[in-house]
């Protein structure tokens, strides 16, 4: 027996509305290119575009003229060649290399020495080391010209103090003196890279349970014995990664040396990126410099694998 509604039968009333048309999946698509078309033109006119007129420029005799004429010859590698057995690139070499480990252990020992500092509380902890940051925080330009001044051999802040503690007899000119040159920019560089380990490594501390301290304090375990046997090895993970991204920075750091020295006196504080710098701008050997500039981005693309290999190995271990 079936029931009417009004004279209307009640399956007719109870009839579902017509489902909506959904989009489509080429819809979807579409719709996702259209968003993601705008970053990728990004790259590639402000990246790959720059990249690979680089590599090219690296294989050419490169010259003022060609930038009016077009014509560049290929030479192979000829620019290569010539870098490699320039008087200046093995100690241009060293420079990098004692500049960039001199500024990873520094920076590191310091960020480590300051996020185990900050991870307990205290009165003012918070507004302090938000004030830490200010290095971190300020325009390069800035930080250089505020050292130069610092560090200048007659009239700097660093000489007058150092001379009325009498720790020195006589000024040290920190940025004319080819022995000095390449510290001085080493320290402004670690006073600039601190607060970006000290961040890094104290957010790897505060993920650390503290209900492990408790434990090994229990255990008779000191203040050493916790830092080796559990801060240590559970801020491994954070520690490869600061201290990868860290070198990538650093061996690519231009604005601090051309700021303070501009790489002399006689290329006593001159890097991989000074000399492409000079090589290019200075000398107008644009074959040159690319070459020395896409030495420079083949380190940084081999440390950027190794960043990216370890975060992957980290995502798996936490799945």
């Amino acid at each position: 027996m079936s029931t009417t509604v009004q004279g209307r039968p009640a399956a007719m009333t109870a009839a579902a509305p017509p489902a909506r048309r959904g989009r489509g999946p080429a819809s979807a698509r579409w719709t996702a290119v259209a968003f993601v078309t705008p970053a990728w033109l990004y790259v590639a006119c402000f990246y790959l575009y720059p990249l690979a007129a680089s590599i090219r420029m690296g294989f050419q005799d490169y010259t003022v003229s060609s930038f009016y004429t077009g014509v560049a010859p290929y030479v192979g590698w000829d620019n290569y060649s010539k870098v490699f057995h320039d008087t200046h690139f093995g100690r241009t070499v060293l420079n990098t290399v004692l500049f960039t480990a001199g500024s990873l252990v520094f920076q590191f020992a310091a960020g480590l020495a300051l996020a185990v500092f900050f991870n307990r509380r205290f009165p003012l902890g918070g507004p302090l080391r938000s004030l830490l940051l200010v290095p971190w925080l300020l325009p390069l330009v800035v930080s250089g010209t505020a050292w130069r001044w610092i560090l200048d051999t007659d009239s700097g802040v660093l000489n007058h103090v150092l001379l009325q503690l009498h720790l020195i007899g006589h000024p040290v000119p920190w940025l004319a003196s080819t022995h000095d040159s390449l510290i001085a920019v080493t320290l402004v560089n670690i006073w600039v890279g601190i607060p970006f380990n000290m961040v890094i490594l104290y957010g790897g501390l505060q993920s650390i349970p503290g209900e492990l301290y408790e434990a090994a304090c229990l255990d008779g375990a000191g203040g050493w014995q916790r830092f080796r046997h559990i801060t240590l090895p559970l801020l491994r993970p954070v520690t490869a990664v600061v201290l990868t991204l860290g070198l990538i920075y650093t061996v690519k750091v231009f604005d601090v040396i051309m700021i303070l020295t501009q790489g002399g006196p006689a290329g006593s504080s001159q890097t991989l990126t000074t000399f492409a710098y000079n090589l290019s701008f200075q000398q107008l050997e644009f074959g040159r410099g690319a070459a020395v500039g896409n030495l420079l981005i083949g380190v940084a693309v081999v440390f950027a694998v190794v960043h990216l290999r370890v975060t992957r190995e980290q995502r798996q271990a936490g799945r």
